[in-house]
This record gives structure tokens, C-alpha cells and sequence, in this order.
């Protein structure tokens, strides 16, 4: 009888640190989870503060006097960013190595013309005309459309690119002159340019470049980059909250049933 009363003593002994050790463990495990969806709720925060100034900037940048292609080149060369800057170019169209990128607009399907311009200096720009239907892919389709001579235009710049921006986006197709992302360089060597001399960005034409018979349709850069970091930092702050809700309504009634222990 005394030994198994020295037993149960040893049972409830144990059963306490035991406990204990729950406790502890379920306290740290919501202080980490709390921690993580704070941390993800500010990063949120921080991420909303820099789009909103790069939606400034770009917003700066498309308003601006449009600059020359030098100095475009000159941003560049300084690390600034050129992306949306507005230029004016002058040169020639070269309609015969005109690159075809797939794309939609305003819920059609076809392609961006992408012309090389040779300027003044013997230099190559690829200048983005605008939007094709897909039936209309060949140039004979809209012959009205390839202007001949010199031609002065505003546009925007834009960066080239210099891998693919998904595992999702298609191999680009040079055999049928279709690309699904802008490999400067693939379609540089496609086209039959020499790489020395095609300037490294991208110049898309704005809504006042009108094309004879309305093909390229011009205009056609995107502005409206998502912005939903707020949405996001709401989310996680409101599950911080949410965890705290159900952490204090667990201890609140551990402590009204006679334990305070979570």
C-alpha cells in the first residue's frame, strides 16, 4: 500500500513540471507566430511606402519634357532608372526586321510591332509602334502603316530585360517571328542587326503617334502597376489580432474555470 502511494506521489510530482513545459512551449509558439505576422504586416507597410513613391516617380517621369536619346544614355550610364521617361527620336524604319510580340489589347489579340530605327549616328533603336490585330501580323496587311523617310516621334522608355521574367512565359519563337518576352539580344540577332549597333533599351510610341490607315495602333504602355500592398497589411495585422483575440478568450476562461495556464 506504501509503495503504491509513493508511486501516485511520483506520478502528480511529474505531472506538474510537465504541464509547465506545455505552457512554456505554447507561449513561445504564439509569440513566434505573433512575431511572423507583425513582421509580414510591416514588411507589407514598407513595400506600400515604395510603390506609392515609384508611382510617383513614374507619374513625374510621364509628364516630363520628352528628353533626347543621349540623354537617355546618359541616365542609363549613371545607373538612374529610364523606365517611362519620356524621349523624342528621329530616324528611319527599317519595316522589313520588324520583331512581332504577342500581346492583348483592350481585349483583342495580336501583337506589339517592334521596328528597328536607324538615327542619325547609323545607331539602331527598336521602337515599339504599338498594338496589330492577329490577322493583320504581316506588314502587307497594313502597308499604309510603314511610313518611309525620316520620322520624328515621342515615346517612352523602356528597359531591356535581361532574362526571362518567368518559367511560365514561353520560349520565344524566331521561326515564326513571334516573342513572348523582349530578348534584346535574340531579336537583334534575328532581325540581322549587328549587336554594336542597337542601343540598349526600348523606346514605346505614345497615343499621339498616329500610323496612316490606324495600324500600329500607338499608345500602348501600361502605367497601372497593382498596388495591393495595403489589402496585404490589413490581412496580416487583422490575423495578428485575430491570434491575440484567441489567446486572451482561452486564458480569460482557463482563469474564470480556476487555472491560468494556457
Amino acid at each position: 500500500m506504501a509503495v503504491k502511494d509513493m508511486a501516485n506521489a511520483k506520478d502528480g510530482g511529474a505531472s506538474v513540471p510537465a504541464s509547465r513545459w506545455k505552457s512554456v512551449a505554447t507561449v513561445g509558439v504564439v509569440i513566434l507566430a505573433l512575431a511572423i505576422l507583425l513582421s509580414l504586416g510591416t514588411w507589407q507597410v514598407q513595400r506600400l511606402h515604395w510603390k506609392e513613391r515609384l508611382l510617383a516617380d513614374i507619374a513625374e517621369r510621364r509628364t516630363a519634357p520628352p528628353v533626347t536619346v543621349a540623354e537617355i544614355e546618359e541616365i542609363a550610364k549613371a545607373g538612374g532608372d529610364i523606365e517611362y521617361r519620356t524621349v523624342s527620336v528621329t530616324g528611319s524604319f527599317d519595316h522589313s526586321r520588324e520583331r512581332h510580340f504577342f500581346a492583348t489589347h483592350e481585349g483583342r489579340t495580336g501583337f506589339y510591332v517592334y521596328t528597328p530605327m536607324t538615327l542619325a549616328d547609323g545607331r539602331v533603336l527598336f521602337v515599339n509602334r504599338g498594338f496589330v490585330p492577329y490577322e493583320m501580323k504581316e506588314p502587307s496587311t497594313r502597308a499604309d502603316g510603314e511610313v518611309a523617310g525620316e520620322v520624328t516621334l515621342t515615346g517612352y522608355a523602356r528597359g531591356r530585360l535581361s532574362e526571362k521574367p518567368s518559367s511560365l512565359v514561353p520560349d520565344n519563337d524566331t521561326a515564326k517571328n513571334i516573342f513572348y518576352w523582349k530578348d534584346l539580344d535574340l531579336m537583334t540577332s534575328s532581325a540581322g542587326l549587328g549587336a554594336g549597333k542597337v542601343l540598349p533599351f526600348f523606346v514605346d510610341a505614345d497615343a499621339s503617334v498616329k500610323s496612316p490607315g490606324g495600324w500600329p495602333e500607338g499608345g500602348v504602355t501600361q502605367f497601372d502597376l497593382p498596388n495591393n500592398h495595403l489589402q496585404y497589411a490589413v490581412t496580416w495585422y487583422g490575423l495578428a489580432a485575430a491570434l491575440l483575440a484567441v489567446v486572451f478568450g482561452v486564458w480569460w476562461k482557463r482563469r474564470r474555470s480556476g487555472g491560468a495556464e494556457l
